[in-house]
């Protein structure tokens, strides 16, 4: 499997074809989420994926859980690629798969979310209907599951890549100074980064990036 080096959360057009052209594979564009808010609306996300480079994957992050509204947005916005990051059902996720067959289907694993089932037994339920797993972290003090800039037990991601048959992509709190150890000690198929190639401002840094670029390639 090739090698997954996404950036998630881009605010322009301009800002998307920098980090386009930092030698990134995939860009992730957060729609519907539960606790942040939306770096652009959707229409917006759709100018912006329809002047990306056909070697960059567009991804839908979203925290829907209807598979018709998520494959309703996914449709408009133009990707075939979604990260689903809510509390989607296995029945929903199912649902996706027999409406779009061709979809590629990220299940995300929160580490440190009591609330959901652990790691392993999801991985049980949703790996016949999804084509990778993503490790994030959960934010206890305000509930977040993504984009919170914190590392979780990277324990618990080896553990999910062993057992795991689908590929895993790594994320939460990713750097340009911890990529590298992250996926040396994690052995991922792909990593993610989102608040941690971004300036004081919030913005995407392209300094950062080109960074992360290099070490998770050393990594892998």
């Amino acid at each position: 499997m090739k090698k997954i080096i996404q950036i998630a959360g881009i605010q322009s057009v301009e800002e998307a074809l920098m980090v386009a052209s930092q030698g990134v594979t995939h860009i992730g564009f957060p729609l519907h989420l539960a606790f942040h808010k939306e770096d652009m609306d959707a229409a917006a996300v759709r100018a912006v994926i329809s002047v990306l480079p056909k070697c960059i994957t567009p991804v839908l992050i979203t925290y829907l859980y209807d598979a018709e509204k998520i494959t309703s947005l996914a449709s408009y916005i133009g990707v075939s690629a979604v990260q689903l990051h809510g509390r989607v059902l296995q029945k929903e996720v199912a649902k996706i798969r027999r409406m779009e067959p061709h979809m590629y289907i990220i299940k995300s694993l929160v580490i440190g979310d009591r609330s959901s089932p652990d790691p392993e037994t999801q991985i049980v339920l949703y790996a016949p209907f999804v084509d990778a797993f993503l490790t994030d972290t959960f934010d206890i003090s305000t509930g977040a599951s993504g984009a919170t800039g914190k590392v979780h037990d990277w324990n618990i991601s080896k553990r999910i890549v062993e057992v795991s048959p689908l590929p895993v992509i790594l994320a939460g709190g990713l750097t340009p100074g911890n990529v590298r150890s992250g996926i040396e000690f994690v052995r991922p198929q792909g990593v993610d980064a989102h608040t941690g190639v971004e300036d004081m401002h919030g913005a995407k840094d392209a300094a950062l990036i080109e960074r992360f670029v290099h070490e998770a390639m050393v990594g892998f």
